[in-house]
């Protein structure tokens, strides 16, 4: 089971690794509010990672394959994006938190901005593709834990890298000044509203 386990850490820092929705907010909110903020963000994106595997286990991998939940998941994942680009946009103004200064933005903030952009197709299809095949094996060889043995592995994998990214981070902010870090969240803004652009692009293929 430890083969099993840190095989799957190494999976899911490999899966993170990508630069995704996730990662360029919680760089962005890494280098605005600090560590703690940044990290909250990879929690909230890896709390809809759980609960996707909870469903699979569940036995619900078939509703969520379906193809009227899929179409509305790419809508859903549109609009959370521009949302959140909106608000990286609007926000790129404000004042970043000086190590030592208290930030006005809220931990809970920060994480419902992870849950948010975490609800896209993509992530879907992986947990569904990927857990849904194991899940099926485990479960005719009547193994359901190593089905939870490796979902824990890719989830500490995933934390790993969120940590990682975080204290590279949080080290690098200490340079940086207020016109940088405004151009990384105007940035950012543009950057998921490209990917907002592409979800909305890809319910409209599924609905015409």
């Amino acid at each position: 089971m430890l083969s099993l386990f840190l095989t799957n850490v190494l999976l899911g820092l490999s899966i993170a690794l990508p630069v995704g929705t996730v990662t360029i907010e919680m760089t962005k909110q890494g280098l605005k509010n600090g560590f703690v903020h940044g990290w909250m963000v990879g929690v909230g994106g890896m709390t809809i990672d759980f609960l996707l595997m909870v469903a699979l286990f569940l036995g619900l991998a078939p509703i969520l394959a379906a193809p009227t939940i899929h179409t509305g998941m790419w809508l859903l994942g549109a609009i959370f994006l521009l949302y959140i680009a909106y608000d990286s946009i609007k926000n790129a103004d404000k004042q970043i938190m000086i190590k030592g200064e208290k930030t006005t933005k809220k931990l809970l903030s920060s994480y419902k901005n992870g849950l948010l952009v975490a609800i896209s197709p993509s992530n879907l299809v992986f947990w569904i593709s990927v857990f849904g095949t194991f899940l099926s094996s485990s479960f005719s060889e009547g193994n359901e834990l190593s089905f939870i043995v490796a979902g824990l592995g890719i989830l500490a994998g995933i934390q790993v890298h969120d940590i990682g990214l975080m204290s590279i981070v949080a080290g690098t902010r200490r340079v940086v000044n207020e016109t940088f870090v405004k151009w990384v969240s105007i940035g950012a803004g543009l950057v998921l509203s490209y990917f907002a652009i592409l979800f909305f692009t890809q319910f409209l293929k599924r609905i015409l």
